[in-house]
């Protein structure tokens, strides 16, 4: 999301509006979408905290798990979100500035509610809605965030981002296989091979630009991978 509107580009670039976060929420929640990721793009950037006004009407909407990030800074910023109905808060800069951040918010909320998202061009952390080089490792960083209490990771690979080619495997499997954590696989899903793909390597696949247009595709997609043999919820 940026200045409360779904939004999506490419490699993180050119990012154009794509429709209404409570509208679209409830439409994947009603499709049968095991969980939603809501990021704020621009909360970080703004140096704001996340839309927790929005939070709320997106919590009245939906049926199923949704996790919140942008703008996390501190506990009392993830306690606003979790108050105003989330389940799980990821956190991105601010992590990678005060790595304590994260062992903080475990302690507070339990690692169950705390995702690490990590945005990653060729394999090197990128922070700040991906502006700047973090000056680590993704799969270093990965290890690091389980060790202070990280629930799950969100590895979201810049440069598969938003091209509908495929999830960047090699990538998401290093880090899988590095880590105990659930890992989800975020950006290139072009088809339901490529999610089948990503499924193969780790725990869950995110999806974004081949639904926007389309929300009534995921109830399509899922058959497609119950078809390719990937056992999938509902």
């Amino acid at each position: 999301m940026a200045d409360g509107r779904v939004v999506k580009g490419v490699r993180f670039q050119e990012l154009r509006e794509v429709g209404d976060p409570v509208e679209l929420g409830a439409a994947y929640s009603d499709a049968g979408a095991d969980e939603l990721v809501f990021l704020d793009v621009r909360a970080t950037v703004d140096g704001r905290p996340a839309l927790v006004d929005l939070v709320e009407s997106v919590a009245e909407r939906l049926a199923i798990p949704f996790t919140v990030g942008g703008g996390v800074r501190s506990v009392a910023d993830g306690e606003d979100l979790l108050s105003a109905g989330a389940d799980k808060v990821a956190v991105n800069s601010a992590a990678l500035e005060r790595p304590e951040l994260v062992g903080e918010l475990a302690a507070a909320f339990g690692s169950q509610a705390v995702v690490v998202a990590i945005d990653a061009e060729a394999g090197c952390v990128r922070s700040r809605a991906g502006t700047t080089d973090a000056g680590r490792d993704a799969v270093e960083w990965a290890r690091e965030a389980e060790a202070r209490g990280a629930g799950e990771i969100l590895l979201t690979s810049i440069d598969a981002d938003g091209t509908r080619a495929g999830y960047d495997l090699e990538l998401t499997a290093a880090v899988a296989a590095a880590v105990d954590l659930p890992v989800i696989a975020s950006g290139g899903a072009g088809n339901a091979r490529h999610v089948a793909a990503a499924l193969g390597v780790a725990q869950a696949a995110l999806l974004a630009s081949i639904l926007h247009e389309d929300p009534e595709r995921l109830a399509s997609l899922r058959d497609e991978l119950r078809g390719l043999g990937v056992a999938v919820r509902g």
